[in-house]
């Protein structure tokens, strides 16, 4: 049976949400978590540090390792990695979710947060992928998976937020350059997004997201843990979307996975 057993795992932004979901379902296997992320005490808004994360991986089988790390900065990040391996002597998988969202049009976005956007989004990505691939290479079957959308440059998914559609769709070039940049070094370079928006804690402070049409977390992890799973050399370059993962395991059945059974879902972003 495929498992993540004994893998190091790198996961930023893994202290709550889509990241902490991906995380346990690791741990259940029994995988080491790096949790690379900037909450070391509570936040006024969202529930959740790295270390209540820790603690919850390892009630859930796995080791963990709580790691105060703001993407945006190369040394934090490098000295993560360094840590990491460290502890747990290599970086099997690098998860790309960290991601700051702005859903506002040109005017009405502040510089300063577009510069958090592209900050996190595309340089954390760009960053964090720099610092693991030494170690990647090095893994039995390394995986870089991104949360991002499939490339589609529709000008209606543009319009409504220019800023950040750059942010993410920047992500998404990481997966399709990296993808074929080491695709010879066997590395699996992915992306994956959801087919309904994810009820995470995040979108809940979000004017009009309906969350309650939403599917919970464990949707995107569960398909996370199928790419992850697979053998890196035959799964690269892929810009998953999480029913599909799942549909092409077996799994047809997402009723579990919706937060109020029997709403109508609504779908995410990005995708026509």
């Amino acid at each position: 049976m495929p498992t993540l057993s004994g893998k190091t795992l790198f996961i930023t932004g893994a202290s709550r949400g889509i990241g902490l979901a991906i995380a346990l379902r690791a741990a259940r296997d029994g995988a080491n978590i790096v949790i690379a992320a900037k909450t070391d005490r509570p936040h006024p808004k969202l529930p959740g540090t790295i270390h209540t994360a820790a603690a919850e991986i390892e009630a859930a089988g796995g080791k963990a390792l709580a790691l105060v790390t703001d993407i945006r900065s190369d040394e934090q990040v490098y000295l993560a990695v360094e840590q990491a391996v460290r502890r747990f002597g290599g970086i099997d998988i690098l998860v790309n979710n960290a991601s700051a969202i702005s859903l506002t049009g040109t005017l009405e976005t502040p510089m300063k947060r577009f510069d958090l956007m592209m900050g996190v989004n595309v340089r954390g990505t760009f960053l964090c992928s720099q610092a693991c691939l030494p170690h990647l290479k090095k893994a039995a079957n390394p995986h870089i998976l991104t949360l991002s959308p499939p490339l589609n440059l529709r000008p209606g998914w543009f319009a409504p937020h220019v800023a950040y559609s750059i942010a993410k769709y920047g992500m998404s070039l990481c997966v399709l350059g990296m993808a074929e940049e080491f695709r010879s070094a066997g590395i699996a370079v992915n992306a994956l997004w959801p087919r309904t928006i994810i009820a995470t804690a995040a979108l809940q402070v979000i004017p009009g997201a309906e969350s309650e049409r939403g599917r919970k977390p464990e949707i995107v992890a569960d398909a996370a843990w199928y790419i992850l799973t697979r053998d890196s050399r035959t799964t690269t370059g892929n810009f998953f979307v999480d029913e599909e993962v799942l549909s092409s395991a077996g799994v047809t059945n997402l009723s579990r996975y919706a937060m109020t059974p029997g709403e109508e879902l609504r779908t995410d972003i990005f995708l026509d």
